[in-house]
């Protein structure tokens, strides 16, 4: 069954125009330009399944969740919407500061679309998952920002809905808290229910997901398996992350930096891994440590290669081999950071410089391949006397 279904759908926002001669109203006032936020979307999510969205900045995912929410109607194109939705777009929105938790319990929940039999019936649930306790009947205005979108998020996540929208709202809260979301989520998803989440936390996207949709500028570049459309996403932002490299040379230049194999084919979890670092010094260097860091696409540091400290590089080119017999890093897209420092002085830096494709040679689920080997051990037989 089809729970959502967007059929060539387009939004067109009118935004100011200060151009030359693009006045109106005697001159007054500028004149307006049409920008399209969204352009002949079109996709289908099925009952039960997680769909996520992703993108930079600016690329039409809120604009999309809006007019799936009803929020605004689509200048061109069909949406149509099978089932009870119910959309989060910002955690707390709606509540009022002066009313304590409990009453913006029954007042959000009503916003949100329940009625107040069933806000009285979840309200235990609602305040033990948010984890309120004596604040319960304390203005919220009194509430700490934790305390505040764990509250929002608490009563969003008991709506009796068939359709879940999420725009950015799991990033609250601290971490034991996100991970009650996460689980949550995955309750929801058990029991039938269609989600929808935008996110840039694409880890969250991996995780959750069963499919994701890539958008930039408006239009759909990529709809399938979320880790193939996290890697298209980190791919086409590779230019983004690199900066700009004119600064004056220093003792020590980088000429090329290559990811390879034994020869045994493409780099893949659970194979040998080889990197060859070429460079060129226009001095001997003593006591150099070279780091190659590799992030995941959240960016945060997966796990990197060293080499030193007290390595010697003589002056003139060379080339720097970092050998792994196995490579335990999953299936995905990793960006790459290179560092050379000598005595805690920065010789070389350049963050994001290349990615690393890692190929599913051994598939696991999880973050690691862990080389591992199995066994049944059964007790001695005993005989009767």
């Amino acid at each position: 069954m089809i729970d959502v279904r967007v059929s060539k759908v387009s939004k067109r926002f009118r935004v100011p125009d200060h151009g030359q001669g693009r006045r109106r109203l005697f001159g007054l006032l500028p004149g307006q330009e049409p920008f399209w936020a969204l352009r002949d979307v079109s996709f289908e999510i099925r009952r039960g399944e997680a769909l996520g969205v992703i993108g930079p900045n600016g690329s039409g995912k809120t604009t999309l969740i809006k007019l799936l929410s009803g929020i605004t109607a689509p200048t061109e194109g069909e949406i149509e919407i099978n089932g009870r939705l119910a959309s989060l777009v910002e955690v707390g929105a709606g509540f009022q500061p002066d009313l304590t938790g409990r009453e913006n319990i029954f007042l959000n929940g009503a916003i949100l679309g329940m009625n107040y039999r069933e806000i009285a019936r979840k309200l235990p649930s609602i305040v033990d998952f948010a984890e309120m306790g004596s604040f319960l009947d304390v203005p919220v205005k009194r509430y700490s920002s934790g305390m505040f979108v764990r509250l929002g998020f608490s009563i969003a996540a008991h709506l009796d809905a068939d359709i879940l929208l999420l725009d950015e709202v799991l990033a609250v809260g601290d971490v034991a808290f996100q991970a009650r979301c996460f689980q949550r989520i995955e309750e929801l998803r058990q029991a039938g229910k269609t989600v929808l989440l935008i996110s840039h936390d694409l880890a969250a996207i991996e995780r959750i997901c069963s499919r994701a949709i890539l958008l930039s500028r408006g239009r759909i570049l990529q709809d399938g398996d979320p880790r193939d459309v996290v890697e298209a996403y980190q791919a086409s932002v590779q230019g983004l992350l690199a900066q700009d490299h004119s600064e004056a040379p220093g003792p020590i230049t980088v000429t090329g930096l290559t990811f390879g194999t034994d020869g045994t084919g493409p780099v893949a979890t659970g194979k040998p891994f080889r990197c060859c670092l070429s460079y060129e010094a226009r001095e001997p260097l003593e006591d150099v440590v070279v780091r190659l860091s590799f992030n995941w696409p959240s960016g945060y540091l997966c796990t990197e290669l060293s080499a030193g400290p007290g390595l010697r590089l003589e002056q003139g080119p060379g080339q720097l081999e970092f050998d792994c017999p196995m490579l335990t890093m999953q299936r995905g897209l990793y960006s790459t950071d290179l560092t050379i420092e000598r005595r805690g002085e920065v010789l070389l830096s350049r963050p994001r410089c290349l990615m690393l494709r890692v190929g599913a040679g051994t598939v696991v689920r999880g973050d690691f391949y862990l080389e591992h080997s199995a066994r049944i051990r059964t007790p001695p037989l005993t005989t009767s006397a």
